[in-house]
């Protein structure tokens, strides 16, 4: 787990803020009966404490080594509450609860693992020390007479003491795990509500666009094709009006794709082959002159029969989108490896994997915004519609790619019963 710096500087104020309390409560014991207790050596364990801090400050500024930094403090901390233990007499004393504080913070700070194993230290550091004293290997910090208790009162005590220590670390831990998968699945669903925020703001851009574009559009189009038809043209002529014949119809799609934002169409179900939707779009990207020569296409799904219930025009869009994403990737030519997996009776994959440029963690985050694109003539729409094709189909979308290695896209689909067929009299 990643030391989070804040989380360090959070350490350094709470463990501030404790000294900070032992010390007033120390002074005001002090004056209320100074002939009942002397807390001289528990002011210079505060004030050590104090310069500790000041360290750690300091390391926290130099912001290297926050993980070493972190044990760091924990294990003098555990040194800290052994010492104020020790010279509160032991089991005479209530100090050691504050080893549940350097767990808390292990927990926090560190990782589940640093906590058990702070607990671990917690306890061996509080048994030998109220074991020395009892057997005496360590000697009373103050005179008088030694606790008089069993060794059945001793061991049970560092037995419970032990117990609270271990279920203080399993608690705390319980609850961070709960909080971090909270904390992901917020972030998660904050990613989501930007997304579907533009998705909106696509939607009423496409509108406009639509209306203000496609019947020129198609009218400029229309009328090309029949001079080029009804005219004999010279050759020359005929290719530029194929241009824009050409050009129209890219147009065109672009313009679909921002209606699909908008109002998408009614979904027409229908049972088809997945592979057969695969091949078709294939063929008309290719047709169409968006394949670049130097792309081989290759995967198991020319000889996969998967059949599957759903819309095919989605399907296709989906397909249609990546290809040309993979195509583009791919400068310098490559393989698209194109498969289709079944991983279960309930779900199909589709697998899209090039040999392309690849992105970075950026890009890879802002893949489905709309009109966020890495292509320098890119629309920023493709994938977005894709992302929004298979959320609305329950479905899941998983994006793997490194810088310079490529990408892969992993399509997966829940299958779909189709309807039962009336029958007819």
């Amino acid at each position: 787990m990643r030391v989070r710096r804040r989380h360090i500087l959070w350490f350094i104020i709470f463990r501030l803020i404790i000294l900070t309390s032992l010390l007033v409560t120390a002074i005001g014991i002090q004056f209320a009966a100074p002939e009942y207790i002397h807390l001289t050596a528990l002011y210079y364990l505060v004030v050590a404490a104090y310069l500790l801090s000041v360290l750690y400050l300091i390391l926290y500024f130099w912001n290297r080594y926050l993980s070493f930094q972190a044990y760091f403090q924990i294990l003098f901390d555990l040194m800290l509450i052994t010492f104020l233990v020790y010279i509160s007499g032991g089991l005479r004393g209530s100090f050691y609860f504050l080893y549940i504080f350097a767990i808390i913070a292990a927990s926090i700070v560190l990782s589940s693992r640093a906590a058990y194993i702070t607990a671990a230290l917690s306890c061996i550091f509080f048994g030998v020390l109220v074991d020395g004293m009892y057997f005496g290997f360590i000697p009373h910090f103050q005179s008088g007479e030694p606790l008089d208790v069993s060794l059945a009162f001793v061991l049970s005590s560092i037995g419970f003491a032990w117990a609270v220590f271990f279920l203080i670390a399993f608690l705390v831990n319980y609850l961070m795990e709960s909080l971090r998968k909270t904390r992901t699945e917020l972030e998660t669903a904050h990613k989501e509500l930007e997304i579907k925020k533009n998705l909106a703001l696509a939607g009423e851009v496409s509108a406009q666009l639509a209306h203000e574009i496609r019947n020129p559009l198609a009218a400029i189009s229309g009328s090309v094709q029949v001079l080029r038809d009804s005219l004999e043209i010279p050759g020359e002529e005929k290719k530029l009006m194929n241009v824009i014949v050409d050009e129209s119809d890219r147009m065109s799609h672009s313009i679909e794709q921002f209606l699909n934002l908008a109002s998408p169409k009614k979904k027409t179900f229908s049972q088809f082959n997945l592979s057969d939707a695969i091949k078709e779009t294939i063929t008309l990207l290719d047709r169409g002159g968006e394949l670049d020569g130097n792309v081989q296409i290759k995967g198991n799904f020319s000889s996969q029969k998967v059949p599957f219930y759903g819309s095919k025009d989605q399907i296709k869009q989906i397909c249609w989108n990546l290809i040309k994403n993979a195509s583009r990737a791919m400068t310098q030519g490559g393989d698209l490896i194109i498969d289709i997996r079944q991983p279960n009776k309930k779900e199909v994959e589709m697998v899209f994997s090039d040999t392309g440029i690849g992105m970075e963690d950026e890009q890879r985050e802002k893949l489905f915004e709309p009109f966020y694109s890495s292509f320098e003539d890119g629309l920023g729409i493709g994938m977005t519609v894709v992302h929004r094709i298979v959320e609305e189909s329950g479905g899941q979308i998983e994006v793997d790619s490194e810088l310079g290695k490529g990408a892969t896209v992993r399509i997966t689909l829940p299958k779909m019963k189709p309807p039962p067929q009336k029958n007819k009299d």
